[in-house]
């Protein structure tokens, strides 16, 4: 059973070598990292692109435009600076903030700098929604707002991150697992098992709106899948509603594939298949909130099967984006298992189908 730790657990010995020797199928997935022939991405833009309409004239002060590509609305202020971007059908905003730093030094030498904060608004934007009184009093709280936003929460779930409780004294972050060791050698023999949602790792029974009640498992505590960490991130921190599974309900869907296939957000990379040639030619589009879904493994048919965060360009100038993974153990911007880049060549820039704005 997962619990209370200082650290991530680590297997060693005839433990690690039975594991691996039941996993060849991970090892044949990480090697495709060195296969030739797909085209490398390389125009990685974040938050500029499309064509401007509407822009004011105002000078020396705030200023709104559109632009396309998708639909949305850009804030600038007096010196032309972005401030905000809002996306037509999306409930996801972007402002700009006081700088930081986002590392994970255990895994991966990358850091992200960056100035974007990202929220979820009370409503979906829609242009013209700037005179809306919804929005005007939820900007007025937010626009110079240090208060925990969703990059903030995705970081209370990465290796040693401190546990926090909320004031019934339920752990509501810290340090995650991915999932419980996979010690029966079932499911083609993955290091660790999924299927653990955020309601496993707080502990507790989770009603949904649908009338479902989320029962956590004791030995998935503390415990968060991929789509179980964007759950917990965008869902119960963050309060975006949430479907009690990929078909019941209103919300966000339980799963990678369930996300990436539903009509919530706004197709930013809009999914084309499953195979290497549906891979997106372009991710300019991409920005940072983003969601973006993967398909690593074959054993899953036409379904996606991983999902992620976009969080920004690392110091080096590539698009890293955060996900819970079993060869780390949980949340993550590493490079165990594949560098967490969406740009260049690498294993989860070439798995990469599909990206959404919720």
């Amino acid at each position: 059973m997962a619990g209370k730790k200082k650290s991530r657990p680590v297997v060693t010995g005839l433990v690690l070598l039975a594991l691996v020797g039941t996993s060849g199928y991970l090892t044949v997935e990480l090697r495709k990292q060195e296969e030739p022939g797909v085209t490398e991405v390389r125009n990685v833009g974040v938050l500029e692109g499309g064509r401007s309409t509407d822009a004011s004239t105002d000078t020396g002060k705030e200023a709104w435009s559109r632009l396309e590509n998708p639909a949305r609305s850009v804030l600038r202020g007096a010196d032309g600076q972005i401030k905000a971007v809002f996306t037509d059908g999306a409930r996801i905003a972007t402002l700009s903030g006081p700088a930081r730093t986002f590392q994970e030094p255990t895994s991966t030498a990358s850091k992200v700098s960056t100035t974007d904060w990202v929220r979820l608004m009370p409503e979906k934007w829609s242009k013209g929604a700037d005179k809306e009184k919804w929005f005007k009093e939820w900007y007025a709280e937010y626009r110079n707002s240090k208060e925990d936003d969703i990059f903030a929460f995705a970081f209370q779930y990465v290796a040693g991150a401190p546990q926090k409780k909320d004031g019934q004294g339920t752990v509501i972050a810290g340090d995650a697992n991915f999932g419980p060791l996979n010690t029966s050698g079932a499911e083609g023999g993955d290091l660790r098992l999924e299927q653990s949602d955020f309601y496993d790792y707080l502990g507790v029974p989770y009603p949904f709106r649908d009338g479902v009640v989320g029962q956590p498992e004791s030995m998935r505590a503390r415990s968060i899948d991929c789509s179980g960490f964007i759950r917990m991130v965008l869902g119960y921190r963050a309060r975006h509603p949430l479907m009690s599974s990929d078909t019941s309900g209103d919300g966000l869907p339980r799963t990678a594939n369930g996300m990436a296939r539903s009509k919530q957000g706004v197709d930013i990379l809009p999914l084309a298949g499953i195979t290497a040639q549906d891979r997106p030619s372009a991710i300019d589009q991409l920005q940072p909130g983003d969601l973006v879904f993967f398909k690593l493994d074959t054993r899953t048919g036409q379904r996606l099967d991983h999902v992620g965060l976009v969080l920004g360009h690392d110091t080096e100038g590539h698009l890293i984006f955060v996900s819970s993974r079993e060869e780390v153990n949980g949340p993550t911007i590493g490079d165990v298992g594949g560098v967490s880049r969406l740009d260049g060549n690498g294993y989860y820039a070439k798995t990469l189908r599909s990206a959404k704005r919720l």
